[in-house]
Parts: structure tokens; C-alpha cells; sequence
């Protein structure tokens, strides 16, 4: 079994939520349904419901992975966000998170298919709020390969009956594009 490094990924988010003015959090983001300020809040929601499912333990309130509803955001949340993402990385590090079942926003699911989601909502969130805030974004070859994994199954023709709201429905893309934006493609986002 592989664990998967969200390390790269939650350091690309920290410094993305950490420059998130105040001013910023009407803005419209990618996400339609999301602000800035309910993306970010969903990002920190989904931190602490991911770690949990790491861990095999339940969180409470986390049944909905990260709300997405900005009005949630309290005093000091750069900083709680910041360290909930800085959680979620050790937590995958753990090879035992990776065994047997577990549950997130709800949802039973393996060890394994819970780390690719978490790995996913970060990279493809990540870029949804660097967008957003006129950003650049990068990810890692390794994670993009690791979130194109986890969506192809769920971008084909046979399968658009199973991507649920989860995902805006697939964008063609050229044959010779960058692998993030054939991921972001895969996810309904014009990259």
C-alpha cells in the first residue's frame, strides 16, 4: 500500500488561506455555490473531517465535510485553518490510516479512497481559491497523477450517473493538455 503526502498540497492551501484579505471573502470563486469565504470555509471543515477519518475518529459537526458557508468563519480562522491543514497531512502520513474502513462527511468509505478524496478536495479547492483570489497555482506531478487517479473512473460517459454533486460535469480538453488541466477538466473547471 502507498501513503500519499498531502504535505505539498495543505502547504499550497496555508499560504493561499493566509492571503485571503477580509475584503476578499465575497468574491466569487469557480465553485458557483461558494464565496471565497464559504470555500475556505468548506476547506477548513473538510480539513478536520479528513483528519478524522485518518484517524478513525469520529468529529463532530463533520458529517457534511466542511460546510461551505462563510458566516461560519470565526475570529482567528487563518490560524485554525492553518493548523487543521498542518493535522491533515500528518494525519495520511499514518500507514494505519490507510486500513479498513472509515467514514467522512457522512460517508463510509476505505481508508485508502478517503485519502484520495481529501488529496483531491485539496488540490482542485486549491486551485478554485488561487483562481479566485488571481493567484497563480501549482501542484505537484505526483499529486495531480494521484487526483487523476481517483477521477477518471468517475469522468466518462458510463459513469455520469455516479458524480453526484461532487463534481460540475466534464469539460473537454485538448489531447497534448497539461495534466492539471485535465484534471480540472475532469472536474467541471475550465483550467
Amino acid at each position: 500500500m502507498t501513503t500519499l503526502d498531502l504535505g505539498p498540497a495543505t502547504t499550497t492551501m496555508r499560504a493561499l488561506v493566509a492571503s485571503v484579505t477580509d475584503e476578499q471573502l465575497s468574491l466569487p470563486t469557480p465553485c458557483t455555490a461558494y464565496t471565497v469565504g464559504d470555500l475556505v470555509e468548506h476547506v477548513g471543515g473538510l480539513a478536520v473531517a479528513f483528519t478524522g477519518a485518518a484517524r478513525k475518529q469520529p468529529v463532530p459537526g463533520a458529517d457534511q465535510g466542511g460546510s461551505g458557508d462563510a458566516s461560519r468563519l470565526e475570529a482567528g480562522w487563518r490560524d485554525r485553518i492553518d493548523a487543521d491543514l498542518v493535522e491533515l497531512a500528518v494525519a495520511w502520513r499514518d500507514p494505519s490510516a490507510y486500513d479498513g474502513m472509515t467514514a467522512a462527511g457522512g460517508i463510509d468509505l476505505p481508508g485508502e479512497i478517503a485519502a484520495s478524496v481529501a488529496l483531491n478536495e485539496v488540490v482542485v479547492h486549491g486551485w478554485d481559491l488561487a483562481t479566485a483570489l488571481g493567484q497563480p497555482f501549482t501542484a505537484t506531478d505526483v499529486d495531480v497523477a494521484g487526483c487523476m487517479a481517483f477521477a477518471e473512473p468517475f469522468s466518462t460517459p458510463e459513469t455520469a450517473d455516479q458524480r453526484g454533486d461532487a463534481f460540475g460535469p466534464v469539460l473537454p480538453v485538448a489531447d497534448d493538455a497539461a495534466p492539471l488541466t485535465r484534471l480540472l477538466a475532469m472536474m467541471g473547471r475550465q483550467g
